[in-house]
């Protein structure tokens, strides 16, 4: 709260008109040729806050005026009067206040000469009197260093602390800029389960209904056969919404967290994910080459979701009729998953893609790769067809 107020402008401004009126109250006491001096100085110490330098220069000259003034044969001025607190006053401001550190050594510099000339620069060192002002000079100068260097060590204390608050604020923003990042980064996560559990579902959903229709008539242990596949869909795909909605409200709790667990698909679930597309109508070869070691869940799940994305845009775009090839291959600390469709003996390009239908499932495949340091391509192939190649790091197990 203290510091709050004395940021404010006019509490410095209020701050700097006392000390002006306090200059000028000091210098009534003196003669008439004093006030127009130390007026001078008040008024001065009043934009001392503003042109620290300037406000120095003003009143050391006005000192030396002073200083000249009561020398003099029959002295117009008096010599080492109050008001001359003001030289003191415009040194620790520009000590504390200006940007070139020299400038605060000058203003120092300058005070200290001041002070030895008016105590001491008539001083007769040979008679005791001369001594005594010799002494008082340097009690003077002395204090003069005193006030002079606890401005500096305030403006050193002030100066640190303004960047221990810059850094403070530094971080603040830091930590808000990482939270956005981590939830952009959460909300993509949720967007791409999101798009690969309704997009796969739906695709065999639509494609079974579609068969049954026709089959109802003419074959009706296929369309029964049809109608479980799609009740069987829709609870796999119902439970894995539920998922997904508990961790966007938060309300997952420890026997949610076992259930989750239990769900987590992952490389083992590829053969019923298979076996589900080739219900749906694709002629889909699995193939898995090496050994299967260094995956962790997260790029188990990479692999099962891409896998999954690629037949589901074979069975989108190519149509149930196409030859789909799923090859696994792990060597040399990489695994390698290859999506690879005939596009049901259709040239690229010769159908045109459902609108709406385009874009979602690729970004989502490529962020997924990325974000495991892994590679990831996608386009038409020679000939007819489409394929989908992933490489991904395989870590080694501690």
């Amino acid at each position: 709260m203290r510091r709050q107020m004395w940021s404010v402008p006019w509490v410095h401004t209020v701050y700097d008109l006392v000390l002006a009126l306090v200059v000028a109250y000091s210098t009534l006491s003196y003669g008439a040729y004093d006030m127009p001096i130390g007026f001078s100085m008040a008024a001065a110490v009043a934009f001392r806050r503003r042109w620290p330098m300037t406000v120095m220069a003003v009143v050391s000259a006005l000192a030396l005026v002073q200083y000249r003034l009561s020398v003099l044969p029959e002295p117009l001025a008096s010599e080492g009067a109050m008001y001359d607190m003001a030289v003191l006053i415009a040194m620790v401001t520009v000590v504390s206040h200006t940007e070139q550190i020299w400038k605060a050594y000058a203003a120092g510099g300058i005070s200290v000469l001041g002070i030895m000339l008016v105590f001491g620069g008539t001083a007769d060192v040979t008679s005791e009197a001369g001594r005594d002002g010799l002494n008082e000079a340097l009690a003077a100068a002395g204090a003069c260093v005193a006030v002079w260097m606890t401005s500096y060590v305030l403006r050193t204390r002030r100066l640190y602390v303004g960047v221990l608050e810059e850094r403070a604020a530094t971080a603040e923003r830091e930590r808000a800029h990482l939270a956005q990042i981590a939830a952009a980064e959460e909300r993509a996560e949720i967007a791409r389960e999101l798009h690969d559990v309704v997009a796969h579902s739906l695709a065999v959903m639509i494609v079974q209904a579609d068969g049954a229709s026709y089959a109802i008539v003419a074959d009706q242990d296929r369309a029964r056969t049809a109608m479980q596949t799609i009740a069987g869909i829709g609870r796999d795909a119902l439970e894995d919404m539920r998922r997904i909605v508990e961790v966007l409200r938060g309300t997952k709790g420890s026997d949610a967290e076992d259930d989750s667990d239990r769900r987590r698909v992952g490389l083992a679930h590829l053969e019923p994910l298979v076996e589900r597309a080739r219900v749906a109508g694709l002629q889909v070869e699995l193939r898995i080459e090496g050994e299967r070691q260094g995956l962790s869940a997260a790029d188990e799940l990479t692999l099962f979701r891409i896998a999954q994305e690629g037949m589901t845009n074979a069975l989108r775009h190519a149509g149930p009729s196409a030859q789909v090839s799923v090859t696994l291959r792990f060597d040399d600390g990489t695994a390698v998953l290859e999506v690879v469709d005939d596009g049901a003996g259709k040239l690229a390009g010769s159908t045109p893609v459902v609108p709406g239908s385009g874009g979602n499932g690729l970004v989502g495949m490529r962020e997924r790769v990325e974000v495991h340091g892994g590679r990831f391509t996608a386009g038409p192939r020679l000939g007819p067809g489409w394929q989908v190649r992933v490489e991904l790091p395989v870590r080694t197990a501690a």
